[in-house]
C-alpha cells in the first residue's frame, strides 16, 4: 500500500520540473489529473531584495512564451527581467566580430536575462495555486519499483514513505537519482573547464546588450541585468577557464578580480567596479542514451547538459517540457496512460536529435575557438566578419537562437 497515488509525479522542483507540472496541471486537459511534485531539498525562497542570484538564464522567445502560458511570466517581468536588444561577439585573438540587433529581425528584443531563483519562486507560487498539485518536500527518492498488475511506478522515499504514479517525469538535474535507479546509461565527458559565475557592477551602463568575448583560455560573457529601480550597471558574468586558472582567479581578492575581469572583457563596459560572491562550476557534457522507459521520462539536465557557451541549456529543457506535455495529452486523448511507452518514445524521437544537434554545435564552437593554430584563427576571424556583413545569414542565426526557427 502506498502513501500517495498520482497520475503524474514530477521529481525535481527546479525550473524544468516545476514548469512541466504547472503546464500540465493548468491545462484544460490536465485539470482532472492528480499531480505530485517531489523535491529532495527543503523549499527555501532566497531573499533577493538587495542582491542578484548569480545563476541566470538567457530565455528565448519560446521559453518566455511557455512561462507566460503557465501564468508566471508577468510576475517575473514585474520583478526584474532584463531584455537584451543587441548581442556583440568578438574574438580576442584577432579582429573578428559579429553584432546582432533585434530591429534586424523585427522583434522587440533578442531574449531576456532572468535569475534562476526568480523563475523558480514564481513557478512554486503558481503550483501552490493549482488544486490538483501536491508538493512533497523534502522527499528524497531512494528506490523505484514497478507494480506488476497495474504497471504503476512505485517511488520509495528516504523517510520510509512511498508514492505510486502512472508517469514519473524526472527533472532532478544532472546527477539524476531517477536516471541512476532506472539504469539508463549516460555518455559524459569533462570539458576541462570551470565556469566562474557572479554578478558585477560596471562603470558604464550595459545598454541592454549581451556581450561575449572569445579568449584563448575560454569564453567570457557579460549578460545584462536590471534592478527594480532600473539601474543598468549590473551584469551577470560567465567566465570559462581551465581549472588551474579558475583557482587562481577565485583566490584573488575582489579588487584584483575586478581588474582581471576588466582586462579580460577588453574594457567593454569601462572598469568593473564591484563583484558579488563568486562560484566556480565544473563543466561537463552529459547525454542519456535513452530518455524513457515504460512510465518514466527524463527532462532537462537529467537527460542532457551542454556547455553554457550560448546559454541554451534551460531552453532545451523547456522545449522538453513542451513536447512531453504534448505527448501526454495525445496519450490521454486515446484513453491511454500518461506513461504509455509509445507516447514516451515519440517524445524521445522528437527531442533527442535536436538536443544532440545543439550539443554537437556547442562542442564544435568550443573547439574552434580554443584552437591557437594560425589557420583556424584566420578562419574564425574571417568567418565572423563575413557573417556580420551577410544580413540574411546573420538574421537566420539570430532567429534560431531566439527559438523562432
Amino acid at each position: 500500500m502506498t502513501d500517495h497515488q498520482f497520475d503524474i509525479v514530477v521529481v525535481g522542483a527546479g525550473m524544468v520540473g516545476a514548469s512541466f507540472a504547472a503546464l500540465v496541471a493548468g491545462s484544460d486537459w490536465g485539470q482532472t489529473l492528480r499531480i505530485g511534485v517531489l523535491e529532495a531539498s527543503p523549499f527555501a525562497m532566497p531573499d533577493l531584495s538587495d542582491s542578484f542570484d548569480p545563476r541566470v538564464v538567457a530565455l528565448t522567445a519560446t521559453s518566455r512564451q511557455l512561462l507566460d502560458r503557465v501564468g508566471v511570466w508577468q510576475q517575473i517581468a514585474d520583478r526584474r527581467a532584463c531584455p537584451y536588444r543587441r548581442m556583440a561577439v568578438w574574438e580576442a585573438d584577432g579582429t573578428g566580430h559579429i553584432e546582432f540587433d533585434c530591429a534586424e529581425v523585427r522583434q522587440p528584443n533578442l531574449g531576456h536575462i532572468v535569475e534562476n531563483a526568480l523563475i523558480v519562486q514564481a513557478l512554486l507560487q503558481r503550483l501552490g495555486q493549482l488544486p490538483n498539485v501536491t508538493l512533497l518536500c523534502p522527499a528524497q527518492v531512494t528506490g523505484l519499483e514497478r507494480e506488476a498488475d497495474s504497471q504503476a511506478v512505485i517511488i520509495r522515499l528516504a523517510d520510509g514513505g512511498s508514492v505510486a504514479t502512472r508517469l514519473l517525469a524526472a527533472a532532478d538535474g544532472a546527477h539524476s537519482k531517477v536516471r541512476e535507479l532506472c539504469g539508463l546509461p549516460l555518455r559524459q565527458w569533462d570539458y576541462g573547464h570551470q565556469a566562474i559565475v557572479t554578478t558585477v557592477t560596471t562603470e558604464r551602463e550595459h545598454g541592454y546588450t549581451a556581450r561575449q568575448r572569445f579568449l584563448p583560455e575560454g569564453p567570457l560573457a557579460f549578460l545584462p541585468l536590471r534592478d527594480e529601480q532600473g539601474d543598468c550597471h549590473h551584469c551577470s558574468i560567465v567566465w570559462s577557464q581551465q581549472p588551474e586558472k579558475a583557482a587562481e582567479l577565485m583566490a584573488l581578492d575582489d579588487a584584483a578580480f575586478c581588474r582581471a575581469l576588466t582586462r579580460a572583457g577588453d574594457h567593454c563596459l569601462g572598469e568593473v567596479v564591484a563583484v558579488d560572491k563568486r562560484y566556480a562550476i565544473p563543466l561537463w557534457q552529459r547525454h542519456a542514451v535513452d530518455y524513457v522507459l515504460p512510465g518514466v521520462a527524463l527532462l532537462g539536465d537529467a537527460a542532457h547538459t551542454i556547455h553554457p557557451l550560448a546559454g541554451q541549456g534551460v531552453n532545451l529543457g523547456f522545449q522538453d517540457v513542451l513536447v512531453l506535455a504534448e505527448e501526454v495529452q495525445r496519450s490521454l486523448s486515446r484513453q491511454l496512460s500518461p506513461g504509455e511507452l509509445n507516447g514516451l518514445k515519440r517524445y524521445q524521437r522528437r527531442r533527442k536529435p535536436h538536443n544532440l544537434g545543439m550539443m554537437v554545435t556547442m562542442e564544435g564552437f568550443k573547439r574552434l575557438f580554443e584552437s591557437r593554430g594560425l589557420p583556424l584563427r584566420l578562419l574564425r576571424n574571417d568567418g565572423l566578419k563575413l557573417a556580420n556583413r551577410l544580413g540574411p545569414i546573420k538574421n537566420r542565426l539570430v532567429r534560431q537562437a531566439m527559438g523562432l526557427g
